[in-house]
């Protein structure tokens, strides 16, 4: 598994600004899709390209497109969905999976309660959206759901990892790729990231 920790200025500056507990939710939320979209624009670098010919107003010109079939953002609901909008301002044509799952607070397992997927998932590369990647549960069930679908190739697109989440994937899913904006320390009793954030899907829906 590549784990890919993001240290641009404009990220780690924007990643403060989550942390802090006198944010609110309309900036944090704006915050979200803003780091999702910076993530975005890394995690994509290595798409496959492919030449045509277009026409520009001077002349005929031999230029680059993103080759193949659009691409897949799954975020997992419902936090993940704070991010798709980020990431759709680069790549508009991409479709949109949703997969629900949340994490059981007394077992901190996964719990699935929705899925829905595009039906030509096999043939396309995809990005799982969730801020946060705690015990790495619901990522691991959400990899394994597009797994079985047939996705080709799976990069999950994570604001904040910690050591344990970032482990379990890791055994489950070695081909997945992780993109983050940092590892924190550890997990508290509770399983949420230490120093973390918080609940990234209370503070993006004012749920908290």
């Amino acid at each position: 598994m590549s784990l890919t920790v993001l240290t641009h200025p404009l990220i780690q500056h924007k990643l403060t600004i989550l942390r802090d507990t006198e944010t609110g939710v309309k900036v944090f939320r704006e915050i979200v899709s803003e780091i999702a979209m910076l993530m975005c624009y890394e995690a994509m670098r290595d798409l496959p390209l492919e030449e045509i010919e277009v026409e520009t107003p001077v002349a005929t010109a031999r230029s680059m497109t993103l080759e193949g079939k659009k691409l897949t953002l799954a975020p997992i609901l419902r936090a993940g969905l704070g991010m798709v909008d980020g990431v759709l301002s680069l790549v508009p044509s991409a479709k949109v999976a949703h997969i629900g799952l949340y994490r059981d607070h007394e077992t901190l397992q996964p719990v699935t309660y929705y899925c829905k997927l595009p039906p030509s998932i096999a043939e396309r590369d995809c990005f799982l959206l969730d801020p946060m990647l705690a015990t790495g549960g619901t990522a691991t069930a959400a990899a394994q759901f597009l797994k079985d679908a047939g996705a080709r190739t799976i990069k999950l697109l994570s604001i904040l990892c910690a050591p344990q989440g970032v482990e379990k994937l890791e055994r489950e899913h070695p081909e997945v790729d992780v993109y983050t904006c940092s590892v924190d320390s550890h997990l508290n009793d509770l399983g949420y990231i230490v120093p973390g954030l918080g609940d990234a899907g209370d503070r993006i829906f004012g749920t908290g």
